[in-house]
């Protein structure tokens, strides 16, 4: 075996556990992933945080205030509106379709809002419970922590490292920062502590999130059914047909009760304070 990068004759034998050569490759991915299984359990031991409410949604989205500026910045660049060039034309379809997107942003920041203040009034030694939990990163993401910022509250930050919208956001604690490699094992962080998550509009990630937690409440591999909820009817019923899977019969009459489609801030609170006093606080 060669030595590994800078290291030098007088610091060999290296402790395996000291050799970052060996830990970052193929034969020690099984470490590499019961490291991101383990280390993440222990802050939040340490941080005290046992429940978490999941909001996860785009990363794409924007707030609706910068969409709109962006709306208007294209909208007077173009030379000839009766006639935009092809570059012009996608400039403006796109920066329609941010501003369509954008109020879910503002309306995730809402949200988390509200539940941090009511997870915060509860008595003391319930007060780290149903923490604000997101993927860490911009869009939806950024909305969930940002809410929970605005009114003093902690959140989680669940980050991936990908070759684009890498990084978590500004409005997570350092404490609860957390950068993961494995896609499989961030979702399991997710779903163990989640009592409740809220799915806005999203792209793959957001469906595959998801659909694997469908699968598991179906399948009874979560103790207790989470309350789930889809916000935003416009755009979940134009881009899901549930009721064509309890057609074609892949999925029972019944399954389409794991869910809950909603439209508004306050009837999304409601339920899943409802819903968490109901299974946890009484």
């Amino acid at each position: 075996m060669s030595l590994p990068r800078d290291c030098s004759r007088d610091e060999w034998p290296l402790k395996a556990y000291k050799n970052l050569d060996f830990l970052n490759s193929d034969d020690a991915r099984n470490l590499r992933v019961l490291c991101e299984m383990t280390e993440p359990g222990l802050r939040f031991t340490e941080e005290k945080v046992q429940d978490t409410i999941v909001l996860f949604g785009s990363a794409r989205l924007l707030p609706l205030e910068d969409a709109q500026k962006a709306f208007d910045a294209v909208e007077s660049s173009i030379k000839d509106p009766q006639n935009p060039t092809l570059e012009e034309g996608a400039a403006l379809l796109k920066a329609k379709k941010d501003l369509r997107a954008a109020p879910y942003y503002d309306a995730a920041v809402e949200l988390a809002e509200e539940l941090t203040k009511w997870s915060m009034s509860l008595p003391e030694a319930e007060q780290r419970r149903f923490i604000i939990c997101s993927g860490g990163g911009p869009g939806i993401m950024e909305a969930a922590n940002r809410g929970a910022h605005n009114v003093g509250g902690k959140s989680v930050g669940l980050g991936i490292s990908l070759p684009f919208e890498q990084g978590v956001n500004k409005y997570i604690p350092e404490e609860l920062q957390f950068e993961f490699h494995y896609f499989f094992v961030r979702k399991y962080w997710f779903v163990l502590l989640a009592k409740a998550l809220v799915a806005f509009p999203g792209g793959f990630g957001t469906m595959d999130e998801l659909f694997e937690t469908l699968t598991l409440v179906q399948t009874d591999k979560v103790q207790k059914l989470p309350p789930i909820v889809l916000f935003g009817s416009e755009f979940w019923n134009s881009v899901i047909n549930f009721d064509a899977l309890v057609e074609w019969g892949t999925i029972s009459p019944e399954d389409v009760n794991l869910f809950k489609i909603i439209d508004s801030v306050d009837e999304a609170r409601d339920y899943i304070i409802e819903q968490l006093t109901e299974r946890y606080l009484r």
